[in-house]
Protein backbone atom coordinates (compact mmCIF):
# COMPACT_ATOMS: atom_id res chain seq x y z
CA UNK A 1 0.00 0.00 0.00
CA UNK A 2 1.49 3.36 -1.35
CA UNK A 3 1.65 5.71 1.83
CA UNK A 4 0.57 9.40 0.82
CA UNK A 5 2.70 11.98 2.23
CA UNK A 6 0.86 14.88 4.08
CA UNK A 7 1.81 18.57 2.57
CA UNK A 8 3.16 19.01 6.08
CA UNK A 9 6.09 15.82 5.52
CA UNK A 10 7.05 16.77 1.84
CA UNK A 11 7.40 20.48 2.74
CA UNK A 12 9.66 19.25 5.74
CA UNK A 13 11.69 17.24 3.37
CA UNK A 14 12.55 20.34 0.96
CA UNK A 15 13.21 22.40 4.45
CA UNK A 16 15.72 19.48 5.62
CA UNK A 17 17.58 19.54 2.19
CA UNK A 18 17.25 23.48 2.41
CA UNK A 19 19.05 23.64 5.85
CA UNK A 20 22.07 21.47 4.48
CA UNK A 21 22.15 23.03 1.41
CA UNK A 22 25.84 24.19 -0.49
CA UNK A 23 24.76 24.43 -3.86
CA UNK A 24 25.96 27.99 -4.39
CA UNK A 25 28.48 29.97 -2.38
CA UNK A 26 25.74 31.78 -0.42
CA UNK A 27 25.96 28.63 2.27
CA UNK A 28 29.83 29.88 3.49
CA UNK A 29 27.98 32.97 5.22
CA UNK A 30 25.11 31.60 6.41
CA UNK A 31 24.18 31.74 9.90
CA UNK A 32 20.81 29.40 8.85
CA UNK A 33 18.85 29.24 6.17
CA UNK A 34 15.37 30.00 5.78
CA UNK A 35 13.05 28.12 4.06
CA UNK A 36 9.82 29.27 4.84
CA UNK A 37 6.60 29.72 7.67
CA UNK A 38 2.96 29.01 7.81
CA UNK A 39 0.65 26.67 7.18
CA UNK A 40 1.10 23.79 4.44
CA UNK A 41 -2.34 23.19 3.91
CA UNK A 42 -2.55 27.01 3.00
CA UNK A 43 -4.33 28.39 -0.59
CA UNK A 44 -2.22 31.78 -0.30
CA UNK A 45 1.55 31.78 -0.68
CA UNK A 46 3.69 34.77 0.29
CA UNK A 47 6.87 34.71 -2.28
CA UNK A 48 10.00 37.48 -0.98
CA UNK A 49 13.12 38.14 -2.07
CA UNK A 50 16.35 36.77 -0.19
CA UNK A 51 16.49 36.44 4.01
CA UNK A 52 18.00 39.47 5.40
CA UNK A 53 20.11 39.54 8.47
CA UNK A 54 17.30 39.34 11.11
CA UNK A 55 15.96 36.22 9.29
CA UNK A 56 19.67 34.59 8.94
CA UNK A 57 19.25 34.47 12.32
CA UNK A 58 16.17 33.63 13.37
CA UNK A 59 15.62 30.91 10.61
CA UNK A 60 12.48 32.90 9.55
CA UNK A 61 11.29 34.68 7.02
CA UNK A 62 10.41 38.16 7.45
CA UNK A 63 11.37 38.10 11.16
CA UNK A 64 12.56 41.88 11.32
CA UNK A 65 11.07 45.27 10.91
CA UNK A 66 9.60 44.48 7.74
CA UNK A 67 8.28 41.05 9.20
CA UNK A 68 6.55 43.28 11.50
CA UNK A 69 5.21 45.21 8.82
CA UNK A 70 3.70 42.27 7.17
CA UNK A 71 2.23 40.99 10.11
CA UNK A 72 -0.28 44.05 10.17
CA UNK A 73 -0.82 44.47 6.84
CA UNK A 74 -1.73 40.35 7.03
CA UNK A 75 -3.61 40.98 10.11
CA UNK A 76 -5.86 43.89 8.40
CA UNK A 77 -7.03 41.59 6.08
CA UNK A 78 -8.01 38.57 8.63
CA UNK A 79 -4.89 36.43 7.69
CA UNK A 80 -1.72 35.83 10.15
CA UNK A 81 1.63 33.74 9.21
CA UNK A 82 -0.15 31.06 10.76
CA UNK A 83 -2.43 30.75 8.06
CA UNK A 84 -0.92 31.70 5.04
CA UNK A 85 2.86 29.79 3.87
CA UNK A 86 5.78 32.52 3.34
CA UNK A 87 8.52 31.89 1.65
CA UNK A 88 11.51 33.23 -0.90
CA UNK A 89 13.32 32.93 -3.87
CA UNK A 90 16.49 32.40 -2.23
CA UNK A 91 16.89 30.74 0.96
CA UNK A 92 20.14 31.88 2.35
CA UNK A 93 21.24 35.53 3.02
CA UNK A 94 23.09 37.17 0.48
CA UNK A 95 26.22 39.25 1.64
CA UNK A 96 25.10 42.80 3.40
CA UNK A 97 21.83 41.89 1.87
CA UNK A 98 22.69 42.24 -1.61
CA UNK A 99 20.21 41.32 -4.57
CA UNK A 100 20.55 37.65 -5.24
CA UNK A 101 22.99 37.00 -8.14
CA UNK A 102 20.76 35.38 -11.16
CA UNK A 103 23.19 32.26 -10.63
CA UNK A 104 21.90 31.84 -6.72
CA UNK A 105 18.51 32.47 -8.39
CA UNK A 106 18.99 30.36 -10.83
CA UNK A 107 20.59 27.02 -8.11
CA UNK A 108 17.76 27.85 -5.23
CA UNK A 109 14.54 28.33 -7.02
CA UNK A 110 14.12 24.67 -8.13
CA UNK A 111 13.32 24.43 -3.98
CA UNK A 112 10.38 26.93 -4.45
CA UNK A 113 9.39 25.11 -7.25
CA UNK A 114 8.74 22.54 -5.83
CA UNK A 115 7.25 24.17 -2.29
CA UNK A 116 4.61 25.32 -5.07
CA UNK A 117 3.97 22.13 -6.64
CA UNK A 118 3.26 20.53 -3.00
CA UNK A 119 1.24 23.48 -2.08
CA UNK A 120 -0.73 23.65 -5.08
CA UNK A 121 -1.88 27.68 -4.13
CA UNK A 122 -4.85 29.06 -5.40
CA UNK A 123 -3.11 32.67 -4.90
CA UNK A 124 0.40 33.71 -4.48
CA UNK A 125 1.62 37.39 -3.39
CA UNK A 126 5.12 38.31 -4.82
CA UNK A 127 6.44 40.80 -2.54
CA UNK A 128 9.23 43.45 -4.80
CA UNK A 129 10.85 43.15 -7.99
CA UNK A 130 13.06 39.70 -7.88
CA UNK A 131 10.05 37.22 -6.56
CA UNK A 132 7.55 38.84 -9.10
CA UNK A 133 10.32 38.60 -11.72
CA UNK A 134 10.94 35.12 -10.97
CA UNK A 135 6.99 34.12 -11.37
CA UNK A 136 6.23 36.27 -14.59
CA UNK A 137 8.94 34.92 -16.26
CA UNK A 138 8.29 31.28 -15.14
CA UNK A 139 4.53 31.76 -16.03
CA UNK A 140 6.21 33.78 -19.49
CA UNK A 141 4.79 37.23 -18.95
CA UNK A 142 6.07 40.37 -19.36
CA UNK A 143 7.88 41.93 -16.66
CA UNK A 144 8.81 45.69 -16.84
CA UNK A 145 9.28 46.18 -13.16
CA UNK A 146 7.23 46.30 -9.71
CA UNK A 147 5.26 49.50 -10.18
CA UNK A 148 4.00 48.80 -13.41
CA UNK A 149 3.56 45.02 -12.32
CA UNK A 150 1.89 45.89 -9.04
CA UNK A 151 -2.12 45.83 -7.87
CA UNK A 152 -3.41 43.82 -10.00
CA UNK A 153 -4.57 40.18 -10.15
CA UNK A 154 -2.95 37.96 -13.21
CA UNK A 155 -4.63 34.95 -13.83
CA UNK A 156 -1.08 32.34 -14.57
CA UNK A 157 -0.25 29.10 -15.64
CA UNK A 158 2.25 27.71 -13.38
CA UNK A 159 4.28 24.86 -13.44
CA UNK A 160 1.14 23.20 -14.71
CA UNK A 161 -1.11 24.70 -12.52
CA UNK A 162 -3.99 27.52 -12.73
CA UNK A 163 -2.65 30.02 -10.15
CA UNK A 164 -4.04 33.72 -9.70
CA UNK A 165 -0.99 36.14 -9.12
CA UNK A 166 -0.83 39.42 -7.18
CA UNK A 167 2.41 41.45 -7.57
CA UNK A 168 3.17 44.27 -4.72
CA UNK A 169 6.10 46.19 -3.34
CA UNK A 170 8.31 44.48 -0.91
CA UNK A 171 7.12 45.00 2.98
CA UNK A 172 11.06 46.93 3.91
CA UNK A 173 10.43 49.08 0.72
CA UNK A 174 7.91 50.76 3.46
CA UNK A 175 10.69 51.38 6.04
CA UNK A 176 12.55 53.68 3.80
CA UNK A 177 9.68 55.65 2.03
CA UNK A 178 6.14 55.92 3.59
CA UNK A 179 4.78 56.15 0.07
CA UNK A 180 5.33 52.37 0.18
CA UNK A 181 3.78 51.98 2.79
CA UNK A 182 0.60 53.59 1.93
CA UNK A 183 0.32 51.43 -1.61
CA UNK A 184 0.93 48.42 0.01
CA UNK A 185 -1.46 49.02 2.53
CA UNK A 186 -3.73 49.91 -0.62
CA UNK A 187 -2.46 46.73 -2.40
CA UNK A 188 -3.18 44.37 0.75
CA UNK A 189 -6.83 45.51 1.10
CA UNK A 190 -7.26 44.69 -2.29
CA UNK A 191 -5.68 40.97 -1.93
CA UNK A 192 -8.30 40.83 1.25
CA UNK A 193 -10.83 41.20 -1.99
CA UNK A 194 -9.82 39.00 -4.48
CA UNK A 195 -9.26 36.18 -1.75
CA UNK A 196 -13.15 36.73 -0.25
CA UNK A 197 -14.15 36.79 -4.00
CA UNK A 198 -12.14 33.52 -4.49
CA UNK A 199 -13.92 31.88 -1.36
CA UNK A 200 -10.19 31.36 0.08
CA UNK A 201 -10.74 31.71 4.19
CA UNK A 202 -7.74 31.77 6.54
CA UNK A 203 -6.80 27.60 7.55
Amino acid sequence: MRHEYSNQELLDNVAAEVRICTKCPLWKGRKKAVPGVGSPESQVLFIGEAPGRSEDIEGEPFAGAAGKFLDQLLSEIGFSRKNVFITNVVKCRPPENRDPLPDEVKTCTPYLNRQIIIMQPKFIVTLGNHSTSYIFQKAQLSFQGITLARGETHEITLLGMKIAVFATFHPAAALYNAKYGDQLTADFQQVGKELLKKGIAPV
